[in-house]
């Protein structure tokens, strides 16, 4: 099949979830003999503006083709998505996959001017996000309505999803979960030399820093509770600068807690390899792939009690009542004060089997080709 993807920022890159998962499905597409096609974005890299961005015509068998982008604060996603999608409009592919509910805004270009088929991704309720002001939420729940009126198949990734589009839309829904790969555990070199950070010596929190993360919550929660174990935030800021600001305010004063930025590569996967524990205390989320990752290495987990989260740890990991900084703090004294209960074995046995990506492949290119 000749394929498209376009709603992602760039692959191949690790600034969101939407781009591990674009990057994931179309490379192994890819090695499976289709002809597969993303529209990157063009533009600064999303979280860390030091990191310069390859101009790739191939990756693993992929074609990349860079869209024009206007790259400011609200306009770069609406902008590149409409200049991919007119690219694909004019392209020889078959099936055009939009990725998130912005870029969906523009799936009736395809659907009325082709006979293209159209997939969209539902990756999150991303109007609900609290980085996003008026325009721009209204802009993609109005992206939301369109994937329900011109999508021939919506993807979404947990069971709540689902459930939302059948309530508030009567659209039926395909739920295809994301995937995760089986890491290369490290011991901890890069960490200790930058960090001082040595095996089961901290929490960690990954993911990007924006207020529907709850990191708010875990470092009030973490500033409350007596352990010699640091807190280490390992994302950036996206979109929310004055959020990024609070956040750095709100740690100063404890020296235990590190923040690295943005992290990639070797360095990530020690800190997922040595951490003692993996929290997410989000407020809303799509399927958080940060927390696959943690499990992989069959890290125990604190999480908040959004069916997003409870959805991917099952039986192997602990919530607490989302936003509420003092069950978050009691349960993290209780994890740091027992012993753990989950074998690491386990935890990564089933998150591996449970959330395969080459089933999620087989299954998407399933719907590509009009199977139900």
């Amino acid at each position: 099949m000749k394929i498209a993807m376009l709603g992602h920022k760039r692959i191949p890159s690790r600034e969101g979830g939407v781009e591990i998962v674009v990057e994931e499905l179309s490379t192994r597409m890819s090695s499976l003999g289709h002809d597969v096609t993303v529209y990157n974005r063009g533009g600064k890299h999303d979280l860390d503006k030091n990191i310069k961005i390859e101009n790739l015509n191939n990756y693993k068998g992929v074609k990349i083709k860079k869209v024009f982008t206007i790259d400011k604060k609200g306009l770069a996603a609406v902008s590149s998505s409409f200049f991919a999608t007119l690219k694909a409009l004019f392209s020889k592919v078959k099936v055009v996959h939009f990725h998130a509910e912005g870029p969906c805004y523009w799936t009736w270009i395809i659907k009325r001017l082709s006979k293209k088929r159209v997939i969209a991704t539902i990756h999150g309720l991303d109007w609900q996000r609290s980085k996003w002001g008026n325009f721009a939420s209204k802009f993609i729940k109005k992206g939301e309505q369109r994937a329900v009126k011109y999508a021939d198949e919506i993807i979404v990734l947990s069971k709540s999803v689902q459930e939302y589009f059948k309530k508030t839309y009567n659209r039926n829904t395909v739920f295809i979960p994301n995937g995760v790969n089986k890491p290369e555990v490290r011991k901890p070199n890069i960490i200790k030399n930058k960090y001082n950070l040595d095996t089961n010596e901290y929490i960690l929190f990954l993911a990007r820093i924006v207020p529907e993360k709850g990191l708010h919550y875990l470092i009030d929660a973490y500033n409350q509770v007596k352990t010699d174990k640091k807190l280490v935030i390992a994302g950036s800021a996206s979109n929310t600068s004055e959020y990024y600001t609070e956040i750095l305010n709100k740690a100063k004063s404890n020296k235990n807690i590190i923040l690295t930025g943005f992290v990639e590569g070797e360095e990530l996967d020690e800190l997922y390899s040595n951490c003692y524990l993996y929290c997410l205390p989000s407020d809303v989320e799509g399927m958080p792939i940060s927390l696959l990752e943690a499990m992989s290495y069959g890290k125990q987990t604190l999480v908040s009690d959004i069916d997003e989260n409870k959805q991917v740890i099952g039986n192997y990991g602990l919530t607490f009542k989302k936003s509420d900084i003092s069950d978050l703090k009691d349960k993290l004294e209780y994890i740091l004060n027992n012993k753990n209960k989950y074998n690491p074995k386990e935890i990564q046995d089933y998150i591996l089997n449970k959330y395969n990506w080459d089933k999620v492949v087989e299954k998407t290119l399933d719907l590509y080709g009009g199977e139900k």
